[in-house]
């Protein structure tokens, strides 16, 4: 039997609606924009990302554009550095020539290892950004006798690992801060300001000339400002301790008033920075005494320590405070400092167990609040656990067997030193 005419009519009219429909919905799709961003809430992907391995994230940036929005963004780059714990930066001779960087002191021999060809080069990056054709091979590259990985230690479940970047330099690097790195420049005599991670640099020009031995850069953020700012002290023609600094922001070096007369008398370890300050410890052994310069307004001041410095005691920045690492006899204490202007030591902690004569500190884990110590006599990396109070050995890895030279802490960042680098929020 034939179905009536409103039937017909009727089942056409929902066939052609549901044809509509569905044409509808494929032009929706077709019109969202393409990758992961619109199943996913920006925060919900930029706490995705942020347990990408460190590798991975630069590469990641390119994936799309909301990807490189997320990772650029000031929020992730803050949000990734404060979840980043701390490692020792150091440099590893690629085999070609001499196994010594230039104009350093190195105590130990350095390994070689073969350079690979995806390698990324600090000085073939310099000319490409200053040329618009680099002789790859050119002499300023081919004529230095000495090469280096620029790599980093890893202290985690009492084992040390070797991280890699693949980036290689001529250099040596004199300073760290926040993921940046301060390297000499031997391509044009000068400095050079580079995020390892990132790979991003910029060319800076060299303070007063000086020999390696008289002088000392620190590298600090200024938190009042939010530039970062290199200090250079250095030993004049007549012996005299000057000092100059350079803000990224404006590339210029100025003379500022130095320490007073005799303070110093060796620049052999690096400046600590912490509590708005970089701080040096003046003296061979016994010393009495700190030199700190406040970063804001550029003041130095002699702070006296609790006890006198020996040999392997050192200073470090620990949970946001200046400490001062001491051995007495064969205890280890540990005193901190909350402000320059103050000058008050407070003693926090006392190391009993596991302690030995010749262990020194070399810096604070970050985000566990261990620290580390190395032995003067086999070169073993220790840890002290403040929670379960045992000082543990690590196992360390097969790259790094042989000592390696000097060592610096450094965080494994995203920061640049300008904010044009960042994407809005």
């Amino acid at each position: 039997m034939a179905k009536p005419a409103g039937n017909r009519n009727m089942g056409l009219l929902k066939s052609v609606e549901g044809r509509a429909l569905s044409k509808k919905m494929g032009d929706d799709q077709k019109k969202q924009p393409a990758g992961p961003a619109p199943y996913f809430h920006k925060d919900c992907m930029s706490n995705i990302l942020l347990w990408l391995p460190l590798e991975s994230l630069p590469s990641s940036r390119f994936v799309c554009k909301p990807w490189y929005n997320i990772i650029n963004s000031r929020t992730f780059i803050e949000s990734h550095f404060c979840r980043s714990e701390s490692v020792l930066i150091f440099l590893k001779s690629i085999s070609r020539g001499r196994s010594y960087p230039y104009s350093t002191p190195y105590p130990f021999p350095m390994t070689s290892i073969p350079e690979e060809g995806n390698t990324f080069s600090v000085e073939v990056a310099l000319l490409q950004s200053n040329l618009k054709t680099v002789p790859i091979f050119g002499p300023h590259i081919a004529g230095s006798s000495s090469k280096f990985f620029i790599q980093f230690m890893e202290f985690k479940d009492r084992k040390i690992k070797v991280g890699k970047y693949n980036v290689s330099c001529l250099g040596n690097i004199r300073a760290t801060c926040n993921g940046l790195i301060l390297l000499d420049n031997h391509v044009k005599k000068g400095l050079i300001v580079m995020n390892p991670v990132t790979r991003k640099l910029i060319a800076l020009p060299l303070g007063t000339l000086c020999d390696y031995l008289k002088e000392s850069y620190g590298f600090a953020l200024n938190h009042v400002t939010g530039d970062y700012k290199l200090v250079h002290l250095f030993r004049d023609e007549f012996e005299y301790v000057t000092c100059e600094t350079l803000d990224l922001a404006t590339r210029s070096w100025r003379a500022v008033n130095g320490p007073s007369f005799g303070l110093f008398n060796w620049f052999g370890h690096a400046p600590v920075s912490a509590i708005g300050a970089l701080h040096w410890i003046p003296q061979l052994d016994n010393s009495d005494f700190i030199v700190s310069m406040e970063v804001e307004n550029e003041r130095f001041h002699r702070i006296p320590l609790p006890q006198s410095c020996t040999t392997h005691d050192r200073v470090m920045e620990m949970g946001g405070l200046l400490c001062f690492v001491t051995h007495e006899d064969l205890n280890i204490d540990i005193w901190n400092l909350k402000s320059v202007h103050e000058g008050i030591w407070t003693k926090q902690y006392s190391i009993t167990k596991g302690s030995l004569i010749d262990m020194v500190p070399l810096f604070s884990l970050r985000i566990s609040g261990d620290v580390i110590f190395r032995r003067k006599e086999d070169g073993s990396f220790h840890a002290y656990d403040f929670k379960s109070e045992v000082m543990r050995e690590f196992e360390m890895d097969k790259d790094c067997n042989e000592s390696l030279g000097s060592y610096l802490p450094h965080v494994n960042s995203l920061h640049s030193w300008t904010p044009s680098h960042y994407v809005s929020d």
